[in-house]
């Protein structure tokens, strides 16, 4: 079809009719990750709702004006919730008559693009902010899940929207999709809320931290596939070179996270490695800008990412980053020049990189600036919102400008 068609189509449709529905499994994930797009849809004129498992954060979504529609998804693969979740999806989406289903994260994506396909909805979009294979998989697992995302995106998917370049050229490459069906979008933060601020003295003494004090901050789910585990056995061997380091962990386990004891195994390592005065747990905040305005650098040693949004935040509050060479983090980092990349699941090469950082002030403050500028050039979440729009204009055109009128049950 060409551009011109498309342009003709794009005039006759009326969005306000167009019914999208955004499927996650977890409310925290539409509170800090799908609410800018949310928002530039609803700005746009489509009517937009929401289905994910009840949280936390739910009610307060709903009391924000968001439409939240609650279905038992969760993030773990048990058969007989999964199957009752396929089919509550499929009910509320044939009931709404959804013109989109746009899925997000690994097994709402499975469970959502099934339900949509079961439901016959027009369009099915997925996001996939990162695929649940990696290079660190056993073999045999890796090619069992990637043939199971080829079945589901060749047979339930219209679009594939990556926010790696690299997941685009694997999902080309092992067949999960056709070139012209996979569309890479980045990621990208705020560059208008996460800027570089002077420390916040009155938060830095809520958690006890010295202004000489030389601080370390994660963020994320508390799990053993974030690294948090070395993470901490790295701060042990970074004390005996900066024995005033402290080491923020900002975030906690969900209910929902197949690996529930991963924060007392950490709990267990800092009594084992006389941590207790070295690291505080802050627990999950919304003041990120003011929390990493303490930190002298920020470090995630995951062993599987998408496009981590935490990187790209700290980046952008001009704070040097510290990461594993793993698709994702590679593709925000520059070894050398915004931060280090260094091997996923070593200490050594991990409390190396960040004592070099906190020893080095000065390749820490180039770091930082040219972490903001890389941002600001490739990571501004506006240009993330537009690749998605014009997607979701594209797509209509084709799909929906001559749907039948719909009726009313």
């Amino acid at each position: 079809m060409g551009r011109l068609n498309v342009s003709i189509m794009e005039k006759q449709m009326d969005v306000k009719k167009i019914k999208v529905l955004q499927v996650t499994a977890v409310d925290i994930t539409v509170k800090y990750l799908l609410l800018p797009l949310i928002d530039r849809l609803t700005k746009e004129g489509y009517n937009v709702q929401v289905a994910t498992s009840p949280g936390g954060y739910t009610e307060q979504l709903r009391k924000d004006g968001y439409v939240i529609n609650t279905v038992d998804i969760g993030r773990r693969i048990r058969p007989i919730v999964n199957l009752k979740a396929i089919f509550a999806l499929c009910r509320l989406i044939k009931k709404e008559k959804f013109d989109i289903v746009h899925v997000h994260s690994p097994l709402a994506a499975m469970l959502g693009r099934v339900a949509a396909k079961m439901a016959d909805a027009p369009v099915i979009i997925y996001t996939a902010h990162g695929f649940y294979f990696h290079e660190n998989m056993t073999p045999w697992k890796r090619r069992v899940v990637i043939w199971i995302e080829k079945i589901l995106t060749r047979v339930c998917t219209d679009i594939l929207l990556l926010q790696s370049a690299e997941d685009r050229e694997t999902a080309i490459r092992e067949g999960i999709s056709l070139s012209q069906n996979a569309v890479w979008i980045s990621n990208g933060v705020d560059i208008n809320k996460f800027i570089p601020e002077e420390p916040d003295a009155q938060l830095r003494e809520s958690f006890g931290i010295k202004k000489e004090d030389k601080v370390v901050v994660f963020a994320g789910r508390i799990v053993r596939e974030k690294g948090i585990e070395e993470l901490v056995k790295a701060i042990a061997v970074v004390k005996e070179h900066v024995p005033s380091v402290k080491f923020l962990i900002v975030g906690d386990t969900l209910g929902s996270d197949r690996d529930a004891d991963g924060k007392e195994i950490i709990k267990r390592l800092i009594a084992e490695n006389n941590l207790k005065e070295n690291i505080i747990f802050a627990g999950l905040r919304d003041d990120m800008p003011q929390v990493y305005s303490l930190m002298d650098v920020f470090v995630l040693p995951s062993f599987r990412e998408g496009m981590p949004r935490s990187i790209l935040e700290a980046m952008a509050c001009r704070k040097p980053v510290v990461a594993t060479d793993i698709r994702g983090s590679r593709e925000e980092v520059v070894d050398g020049v915004t931060g280090k990349i260094v091997p996923p699941r070593e200490v050594k090469p991990l409390a190396d990189a960040i004592s070099g950082i906190l020893m080095d002030e000065e390749t820490a403050k180039k770091m930082g600036q040219a972490g903001r500028k890389r941002v600001e050039s490739k990571f501004d979440e506006e240009m993330v919102l537009d690749k998605e729009m014009e997607v979701y204009k594209r797509v209509s055109a084709k799909k929906l400008c001559n749907r039948k009128p719909k009726t009313t049950s």
